[in-house]
């Protein structure tokens, strides 16, 4: 039996602390990992592993694993209600919590081995008698993920307090499912945290999370072939506070934007429309400039200044976030303003090429440029001001057969 462990995260002085529990074996593939991310739901969790303990059935190998982000008692409440639990119970306490709760669910993905991973909140929102059938809806239509809906015959979302908090989850789900149309066919519920995925449709590393709505990032970026959905009824919160708030909702939006944007031509087009708006930066400025009496020529590229910084503020905080550690902010503005700028110098030369040489129109001669030089300008805004140092010569310099890369694809699972 191949066993992996769940190991325990220490203090900072190397020592284990008092709150967290010894590691356990994960069962072996068949059985079901609990997944459970926790942030300060010491209040909840004798309640959820007892019941728990009601719903699994014996014959169904189960393990809990709880990934910890709190500041307050969680740990040694869950330490306390697992001694009376038949079975393991594990967890995994994160000082830092990258990536949020849906973080601390890639942790858990990464220490995971059965087959099956049910995924669910500590709160008691999600019941867990419907684990045992999520497995079971699983195994019954082959499917690599299944979801526990609110909006399918039989589902509820009854547990979600207020007006406003309805119609901002209707507002999530449709927002969703109109980026993401192909990716989520079969799921109605893009929004529920409360799902079952077959270990081997996961390949944690490459999951870059960003808050909470974990199934989202698992849908999109690990595409299983198969969905299916059971109904569940979203109930009332057992205990504690609700951890949904506006800073929440920004970085949902934030990683929307980040999931719509992972392939080069999604990219290309949020660059362009990003450009678009700095021209109202732009001619505000020539306006203002030229009323003060300055020429429009000199005027012109002073203005071309703030629309660049504008686009830039954009991207840094819009497209490529995830990539600002690799270059000094400074570096990062000194590169992109050389690019914005040097569109200018190159957009003349190319209209006198089309139109003298080729023999084109002055219109469509202007267009062409403004479209070359665009390409040209996001693709030395990716490459030179946003690619990590040094990638292309490390990747190159390792070939194809090279065990390191070898290594990666079995992990990866590629072939």
């Amino acid at each position: 039996m191949s066993i992996l462990p769940v190991p325990p995260r220490r203090t900072g002085d190397g020592e284990l602390g008092d709150a967290e529990l010894e590691s356990t074996a994960l069962a072996e593939p068949g059985a079901v990992t609990v997944i459970i991310p926790t942030f300060n739901e010491a209040a909840n969790v004798r309640e959820l592993l007892r019941q728990l303990t009601e719903s699994v059935p014996s014959r169904l190998p189960c393990e809990v694993l709880f990934v910890d982000d709190s500041t307050d008692g969680t740990p040694a409440a869950i330490a306390e209600a697992a001694q009376d639990c038949p079975f393991p119970v594990a967890v995994i306490h994160r000082d830092e919590p990258v990536g949020g709760l849906g973080g601390a669910v890639v942790e858990g993905l990464r220490a995971a081995g059965s087959e099956w991973i049910v995924v669910m909140d500590a709160d008691l929102q999600h019941p867990p008698s419907l684990v045992p059938e999520l497995v079971a809806a699983g195994e019954r239509t082959t499917a690599d993920l299944v979801v526990a809906s609110r909006y399918v015959d039989g589902g509820s979302r009854a547990g979600l307090a207020g007006g406003y908090r309805v119609a901002v989850s209707r507002a999530a789900t449709w927002l969703t499912k109109g980026l993401f149309p192909r990716r989520l066919r079969g799921i109605s519920d893009p929004m529920s945290g409360f799902f079952a995925i077959r270990r081997g449709a996961v390949t944690a590393d490459g999951l870059r999370p960003l808050g909470y709505k974990i199934l989202l990032e698992l849908a999109v970026r690990c595409r299983p072939q198969q969905v299916a959905e059971v109904p569940f009824v979203f109930r009332d919160r057992f205990a504690g506070e609700s951890k949904s708030t506006a800073r929440e909702g920004g970085r949902f939006l934030r990683h929307l934007v980040e999931l719509r944007t992972a392939s080069a031509p999604a990219r290309m087009m949020a660059f362009g429309l990003i450009g678009l708006t700095g021209f109202v930066p732009n001619l505000l400025a020539l306006y203002g400039l030229t009323g003060a009496g300055m020429h429009y020529l000199p005027a012109e590229i002073v203005a071309n200044q703030f629309g660049v910084a504008w686009n830039f503020l954009l991207i840094e905080l819009l497209l490529f976030r995830n990539r600002r550690a690799h270059r000094h902010w400074a570096d990062r503005v000194g590169r992109f303003a050389l690019l914005a700028n040097a569109d200018l110098l190159l957009r003349i030369p190319l209209i006198a090429l089309f139109v003298g040489e080729l023999g084109m129109e002055v219109l469509p001669a202007t267009a062409l440029a403004m479209l070359a030089t665009f390409v040209l300008r996001f693709a030395g805004t990716e490459t030179l001001v946003y690619l990590p140092k040094g990638r292309w010569r490390r990747r190159s310099a390792v070939p194809a057969s090279h065990p390191a890369r070898s290594a990666r694809r079995e992990r990866s699972g590629r072939p």
